[in-house]
Formats: C-alpha cells, structure tokens, sequence
C-alpha cells in the first residue's frame, strides 16, 4: 500500500512539474537563440543552430523524443551532429535536414523557419503528423532548397497561389499523401527546373493543366489517386525527358493524346483506373524507352496497334478490363514480355505462336475474350511460366503440354474452352502447381496417377469435361488440397480412401459421375469440410455414422444414389449445416427428430424408404414434396398428400370418458370467452397496437416453428442486448425453446426515405443469400411506425463485443481466432465472386460479424451493402458510409467504393485479432490508427533486425501463444497488412484472403509482399 502511495504520489507530482520542465526548455533555447543573434561568433553555424532550435520549440513536438539531442551547447554550437543534420565536410553548414518518420507534431502549418537556415538544400519532413495549411509566405522562405518533402503528413487547403519568388534550384517537390485541395496552381512555373512532381493521394481538382507541359525538365511526374475531371494534356509529349507518369485514380476522361509518343525516354506508363475512351494511338510505338504501360480498367476500344511491337524495352503490358477488339499482333507478342495481361476485352483471333518464343515471359492474362485457334504447342518450352490464364475463349486442339517445362507454373487456368484430348501426363511432374481449373473444357481421357498426388495444389478444379478412370490412391498426396471439384465427368470405381489423409479439405465435388460402392467410413475424418456433394453417382451401402466431426459442413448432397440404411440422427446436430439432399436413395427407417430443429435452407429426402411419423417440426406443407415417395411415411396434419397415422382407440366411449369430455369442452369453451374478452377490452383500451396490429405487413423467409405475433412481446429493455447505428437489438425467447434476434430499426416515428432504403436493402440481401458465414434472415415486419427484422440468434454476440467488451476476449484462444478470420472471410468471399450482381458490404467491421455457440463466424448488417454491376466495377455514392476506423482511404475522397473497399475494413478486423485493440485507440498517438500503428511497429522491427525481426510486442498480451501459433499469428498479420494496402490494385481479393488463411504452410514470402505494398 506504501508503494503504491508513492507512485500515486509521483505520478501526481510528474503530472505538475513535466510541464513546468517543458516551459523552461523552451525558454532556455529561446533565451539560446537571443544571445547568439546578439553576440554572433565568428561562424554560421550557431546562426544554423538557432533557427533549428527555434523550429523545435515554436513548430516541431517529438512525443517518442526524436529530437532529444537538438539542445543548446555553449562548449559547441555545431548541430552536424544532430539528428537529421547533414553538414557541408568542407565548411560545416548546414545542407540538409530529413526529419521523415520521426511522429513529429505540428498544428502550424508548414515550420518553414527551417529555411532560413541559407545554406539549406534538402528539406524532407515526410511521414510525420504536421498539420495546418502550407501557405504562401512559408513556402517563399524556400525558395533556394533543391528538394522539399512534405509527403505523408496531414496539409490542407490548396497548393499555394503566386505571387511566389521564382525558385531557381527546385528539383524534387513532393507534397503528396496530404489532404489539400483546389486545382494544380500556376505557380508552378515557377519551378523551371523541377524533375520530380508528386502530388498523389491528395483531394485536388479540375483539369491536369497544359502549362505543366512547359516544366520540360520533369522526369518523374506522380498525380494518382486525385479528383480531377478532364483529360491529359494535349501536349504531353514535350514533356521529352520523363521517364514515369503516374496517373491511376485520376478521373482521366477523353483519349490518349497522340502526342504522347514523343515521350522517348519514358519508362513507366500507368493511366489505369480512369475513364479514358478511344482507341490506344498508334503513336505509343514511338516510346522506344519504355518498361511498363498500365492501361487497364478504362474504356479504351478499338484494335491494339502493330506499333507496339516496336516497343523492345517493353517488359509489362496491363490493357485489361477494356473493350479491345481484333487480334494480337504476332511481333507484340513476341516480344520479351514478363507479363502481358489482356483479360476482360473482345480480342479475337488466334494466339501467336509467337509467344512461345518469348524466353522471359512469366505471367499470362488472356481469359474472357473470344479467341480462338490453339495455344501454341511450344508455350513455356522457352520461359519460366508462373501463371497461365486463358479461361472463357474459344479455343480447339490439344491442351499444351510443356506449360511446366521450366518447374515453375503455379496456376493453369483454362476453363470454358473446346479442347480436345487429355489432360497432359507432364504436368505430374510440375510440384510447384497450386490452382488448376480446367473445367468445361472439352478434355478427356484419364488423369495420370501422379497428378492425382501434386503435393501443392490447393485448388483442383476439372469439372464438366468427358474424364474417365478412377481416382489414384496417391492421391493421399495431395496434403495441400482444400477444394477438389471433379463433377460431370466419367470417373467410375470406388472411392480411395486415401482422400480421407486430405485433412485441409474444405469442399468436394464429385457429383454426377460414375462412381460405385460404399462411401469410406473415414471420410467424416476431414474435419474442415464445408461441402461434400457426392450426388448422381451409383454409391451404396450407409451413411458414416459418426458425422459430428463436420462441424463446419454447410452443404450435403447424396442424391441419386443407392444409398441404404437409416439415416444418422448425428447430422441433426451438425451447427451450421444449411443444405441437405438425400433423395432418391434406398434409406430406410425413421426420420430422426433432430433434423426438424436444424436450420435448413434447403432439405430433400424425397424418393426413399422412410417410415414412421413425420416429426412434428416437418408437418408443413412446405415439405410436402421433401418428403414425397416414402409411401410408408404418415401425418395426421398432411393429408390427403402424407397418410394418417393410425392410432388404437376405443370402439365405445365409457359413461366415465363422456362426462370427462363433457366437462372438459365446457371448461375450454369457457377459457376461450374470457381469452376472447381479455384480449377484445385489451386492444380495445390501445389504440396504438390495434393500428400496429393493423398494418403489419408479415414476410418470413425461413421455416419459422414459431408464431410471428410472439416476437413483439420482446420489445423491451430487459431483453435489449445490443444497439447499433441503425436500431436496437433484442432477444426473444420463444415457447418453443429457440431464440432469435429481433432487430428494431430507426426508433419511434415515421420511417423516413433513407431508413425505409437501408431496410429494404438488407432484407432484399439478405433474403438472397443463402451461405453458413452470413446470418439467416428468418423474418421482417414492416409497419407505419418501424421496421423489425428477426435474425438467427448468435449466443456469442459480435467479434467486438468478445474482443473488446466485458468478455474480455479471454474465450478466444488463438484457434478460434484463426477459425472466425477464415468464416469471415468465407462469407464475403460469397459475396464478392459467389453473388450475381457481387454485392459490397460496406461496412464491415467487427462488430458486424456475429458469433453462434460454436463460435462460428457470420458477417451481419447489411443496411449499407450495395450491388455491383459487374466484378471489378466501382459505384460512386453520394457520402461516405462506414466505421471510423475501418475505410478505406481511396473510399474516403473518391466516394468509389468496389470489393477492395470491403477488403480493406476486413484487414483492420484481421488486425483486431491478431493485436486485440480497437480500430482507434488513444495509445496509438495523435491522428493514428491501428493500421498506421500497426504498420510503423513492423516497419521498426524491420529496421531493426532485418527480416527476422520479433512482433510479440503488437500481438494480443492475453494470448500465450505457442511457437506454431506466433508462426500462424504472423502470417494472419501479413495478411492484414496486404488487404490494408495504401492502393487497391495492391489488395487481393477475398478468394484470395481465404486461400492464404486456410493455407497452414509458413507462408514466410507474405511479409515481403505486404512490405512492397504499402
């Protein structure tokens, strides 16, 4: 207790001295500065010295006390030796200061008492928290620096305005990644000799102006990622000596100006993500220098120029997501290309042969366009494949066979194609495939046994083609598959066993094929399945028994079978099971109870031998055709379509039995009047639930088991568990047993255009998407007053809740943690690439996803989602919707909102679990948030220890993770930072975030790559 008094004591005294000791710094440095401006010494460099400790005490806060050693020193007044500083070694003054990423604070505006120092050339302050408009008086103090840096802080207000100095000597001007605004002024003439323009990821506006084109001596020109409404200048072709412009997320509009050929010394080329039109002009031939040219996601038309193949430096070529007609040109694509991406066009015509004589080409983008012909039979004899994808042509012949040859391909992509022949042999020998898709593709004949056993692939997809033969026992090899898709095909034989060794597996697919015998008793061993579907075949025997172990089974089809016996009353209990098909079998026995408590979206036991009672939950009429063709099935509430049961009853009642029944008739027409009455004076004495009572409007959605009017009586404070932005959340324990949620929306008065659109939008989501990882709408109401929809009931609350509310996240070990990040993302997911039109959550965080008693994740609250047109395609809304703390940062000035905004808000929950902190937390320090906190603590580490650098101080001090853990806590880690990416295109899809949250292999490279995307 002592102790304890002493640092109460202490900290009380800090709290009132500290500020005192900050005070009589600044006056002691202040007090510096007069004495050296009144008695100089015979060297500038105490002049240097004084206006650098005047910039510390009116303009820079270090709060990680960057700038400790910038003290006054009578024994020595140099400040070469101070942080940041960089001196002349001939005469000691001072030519540059790099103050980047030091957290240095600032609410003045630009500290331009920094340039007064005149021997100053670089002045670099990026990546810090400075605020404040840069205004014109502050920036003519510069006018003599080289290079000025003040990317990365938080600027406002527009560029400044002339009248400015000419700033002879500018070289490098860099005021991207802040928040100004206003067009491109016209100061910038005054920056004759300026080589680097950046200003990217600002708020500016207008027009790109023709005057930058007389900056002649621009070398790197960076102005992505900004709200212009215009198109390229038309001469930007005397822009002679640049060699990157960078122009993606410029709301770019009209054509490529032809003069852009003159560009002879240009190098990257990145006009993506705009909406420029027209065909590319042949004139892009003349740019003889050139090593990249990004041109997708546009609306650019017309036939690819012959000139491209002028282009020999050319190593990158990205004109996706276009309307490109015509064919390839067959010198363009001869050339060294690395990667050479032209998806998602309308290029016809045959694909040159030559390609394959390309000795550098690794990355081949081709798919949804109508090419025809075959591939050439030589692609990948000479190159380093990595990535083949030719899906959605038209293509003929026989599939390539030396795609591998070099033992590098990781991803075959060729479905919806008219091949013929097999499938090659020699890809058994290529270990480094991961993804293959080669369904619908018109191939045949059987699957060598060593493709069967690939060690790395994850996804194997050969559906809907004319394959034969049976499944290789090697294929126990395949450790790394999680989906095995095989269906519509040939495929004849017994199941191997050997699947059952594929414990990563998540979904299989062999349906409508020609297998026989029974199913292996192992196969309940794959513990992650989602979906097994097994249907059309000629299986027989029995139902594994011991089904509990898919926990995470949402769908199960076993239809058209010869499947036998009874069916396990253990898949009743299976928690997230949505789909069921066991018709048209030979299953025998009762239906077990327990399958009429699941929550089956889909539920067919049609065509069998059941007999017995239907259980009470299933006599619906809704099932009437369920449960057709089990003529020994009864139901006394089905008729005439299910028998009656019969029951023994007695011929004669006694004298006894009919007085009984008399008096009990009596006694319930008795109960029913005073019911009656109650109820008549009840609604009667409230007028305002006989008007609610009178405009319901009631839609369920689900087999509900329960009467809709009971969920009303839930309505109150005491069974209230949660409030959200848009309404209040309660519990309704029914009769029956069940809980469900009832959410009640926008409170008491009419319910204005907005509520009534966010309402409609969720119910129509949600009324359409049927996926075990996204809460199941049961019902809504719709009344003058309010809206009500009731929900699944999730016994654990939202991940939020759990994490960071009174639970503590003390429940959530660092399995359960990875199983609800891999759920999460396996709901949008099913959004984003499963739904047609995709929709967008918008507003994804974690306490919108929701967790049952098992807890298993379910993404909730759709009152912002949105449709997209097509994938990839952007909806510009009219405000910014979302959590503080969970946008995305092009979301938030550009109002474009697309899936990557969804994986963005995603990352920041991955991070949640992995660190255990809020999206915004006061530890962090002034204007950061968990993304920024997050990633200045890994770029420290980097720093410090180069790659093996040790994160255990961001991870959740609650977890006691064990080294496998702290490797996976890692990975996920990774994964956060490359869904928070500053850029979209540096994000992966959520098919993509699934794949790397499943994959269980130390996935070391993943911090590599979120380094190189921020």
């Amino acid at each position: 207790m002592l102790q304890n008094e002493k640092k109460t004591r202490a900290s009380t005294l800090d709290a009132q001295i500290l500020p005192c000791v900050e005070m009589t710094q600044k006056r002691i440095h202040a007090l510096f500065f007069s004495l050296l401006l009144l008695f100089p010494l015979s060297t500038p460099l105490t002049q240097d010295a004084g206006i650098l400790l005047e910039a510390k005490s009116d303009h820079l806060s270090a709060p990680t006390n960057a700038l400790a050693d910038w003290i006054p020193s009578p024994s020595s007044a140099s400040p070469c030796n101070w942080t940041g500083i960089t001196c002349d070694p001939l005469t000691q003054a001072v030519i540059s200061i790099d103050l980047s990423s030091k957290t240095l604070h600032g609410n003045f505006g630009f500290p331009s008492t920094l340039c007064k120092i005149p021997t100053l050339q670089n002045l670099s302050l990026g990546d810090n928290f400075l605020q404040g408009t840069i205004s014109s008086s502050s920036l003519s103090l510069c006018s003599h620096l080289f290079s000025l840096n003040l990317s990365l802080n938080i600027f406002v207000g527009p560029i400044p305005q002339p009248p400015l100095p000419l700033f002879p000597n500018m070289l490098v001007l860099d005021l991207s990644q802040n928040n100004l605004s206003s067009p491109i002024p016209h100061s910038l003439t005054l920056f004759p000799k300026l080589q680097t323009l950046s200003l990217f990821n600002n708020f500016l506006n207008g027009t790109i102006p023709d005057f930058l084109v007389n900056l002649t001596d621009l070398v790197e020109v960076n102005l992505a990622m900004n709200r212009f409404d215009g198109p390229l200048p038309a001469e930007i072709g005397n822009l002679v000596k640049l060699e990157k412009l960078w122009l993606p997320y410029s709301n770019l509009v009209g054509e490529i100006p032809p003069s852009i050929g003159r560009l002879i010394n240009l190098k990257n080329l990145d006009l993506s993500d705009n909406r420029l039109s027209g065909s590319i002009p042949d004139s892009i031939g003349g740019l003889k220098s050139v090593e990249q040219i990004e041109l997708y996601r546009n609306r650019l038309s017309g036939q690819l120029p012959e000139s491209l193949g002028n282009l020999s430096s050319l190593i990158r070529f990205d004109a996706s997501e276009n309307g490109l007609t015509g064919k390839l040109p067959e010198k363009f694509a001869g050339l060294g290309l690395i990667s050479l991406r032209l998806n998602d066009n309308r290029l016809s015509g045959e694909i040159p042969a030559s390609m394959a004589l390309n000795p550098n080409l690794s990355d081949l983008y081709l798919f949804n366009n109508s090419f025809s012909g075959t591939i050439p039979a030589d692609l990948g004899r000479n190159s380093d494949l990595v990535v083949v994808d030719v899906s959605d042509n038209r293509l003929e012949g026989e599939f390539p066979e030396f795609l591998c040859n070099k033992k590098a391909l990781e991803d075959i992509v060729a479905f919806n194609n008219r091949f013929e022949g097999g499938f090659p042999g020699a890809y058994g020998d290529c270990e480094s495939l991961n993804y293959v898709r080669v369904s619908k593709a018109g191939l045949s004949g059987e699957i060598s046994d060593r493709i069967w056993s690939l060690p790395h692939v994850s996804f194997f997809e050969i559906a809907d083609n004319r394959f034969s033969g049976v499944i290789s026992p090697l294929i126990s090899g395949a450790r790394n598959l999680t989906q095995f898709l095989i269906s519509g095909n040939n495929f004849s034989g017994e199941f191997p066993s050997g699947i059952c060794e594929l414990q990563n597996l998540s979904v299989m697919d062999a349906s409508r094929n020609q297998f026989s015998g029974g199913l292996p008793s192992c196969l309940t061993r794959i513990s992650k399945l989602l979906k097994l579907e097994l249907q059309e075949n000629d299986f027989s025997g029995e139902i594994p028994s011991n089904v509990s172990s898919w926990r995470y089974l949402t769908e199960l089809n076993l239809a058209h079978n010869r499947i036998s016996g009874e069916i396990p009353a253990d898949l009743g209990n299976l928690p997230v099971l949505t789909y069921l098909d066991l018709s048209e079998n030979h299953l025998s026995g009762e239906i077990p109870e327990s399958l009429s408590t699941m929550k089956l979206n889909s539920f067919n036991l049609s065509g069998n031998d059941l007999a017995g009672e239907i259980p009470a939950g299933f006599e619906n009429s809704f099932f009437i055709s369920s449960l057709a063709g089990n003529p020994n099935l009864c139901s006394d509430k089905l008729s005439p379509y299910i028998p009656p049961c019969r029951r023994k009853t007695s011929k004669t009642l006694t004298r006894s039995t009919k007085t009984t029944w008399l008096v009990s008739t009596v006694l319930l027409m008795l109960a029913l009047v005073l019911v009656s009455t109650f109820f008549w004076y009840h609604m009667k004495k409230s007028k305002s639930s006989k008007m609610a009572k009178m405009q319901w409007k009631l839609t369920s959605f689900q087999r509900l088991g329960f009467k809709e009017e009971e969920i009303f009586d839930f309505l109150t404070e005491e069974n209230r568990v949660g409030i959200g932005s848009t309404g209040q959340v309660y519990r309704a324990r029914l009769k029956g047993g069940k809980s469900v949620a009832v959410k009640k929306l926008w409170g008491s008065g009419p319910v204005g255009p907005a509520a009534e659109a966010g309402f409609r939008t969720e119910v129509e989501t949600l009324a359409r998407v049927r996926h075990g990882n996204i809460v199941k709408l049961l019902m809504c109401c719709a009344a003058e007053e309010f809206r009500l929809l009731v929900l699944e009931y999730m016994e654990n609350g939202s991940l939020g809740e759990v994490l960071h509310g009174e639970k503590g996240g003390v429940v959530l070990d660092w399995e359960k943690r990875r199983r609800i990040a891999v759920g999460a993302a396996q709901g949008l997911a099913y959004l984003h690439h499963d739904c047609v039109p995709a929709i967008v959550h918008r507003d994804v965080k974690s306490n919108n996803i929701l967790l049952d008693g098992e807890f298993c994740a379910k993404v909730a609250d759709f009152g912002l989602a949105r449709a997209l047109g097509k994938e990839g395609e952007d909806r510009v809304m009219s405000h910014v919707a979302g959590s503080y703390g969970y946008i995305a940062p092009e979301y938030a000035y550009t109002l474009k909102v697309n899936e990557k905004s969804d994986v963005y808000s995603f990352g920041v929950v991955l991070l949640e679990l992995v660190t255990g902190k809020r999206p915004t937390d006061t530890s962090f320090g002034d204007n950061k948030d968990l993304v920024k906190w997050v990633t200045d603590a890994v770029s420290s580490c980097q720093e410090q220890s180069g790659e093996n650098q040790d994160l255990s101080h961001i991870l959740d001090s609650r977890l006691s993770p064990s080294s496998h853990d702290y490797i996976e806590m890692e990975k996920v880690l990774n994964v956060a930072l490359l869904c928070t990416a500053a850029f979209p295109m540096n994000r992966p899809s959520m098919r993509k975030v699934v794949e790397l949250l499943q994959d269980r292999r130390d996935l070391s490279f993943l911090a590599a790559i979120s380094r190189n995307s921020r």
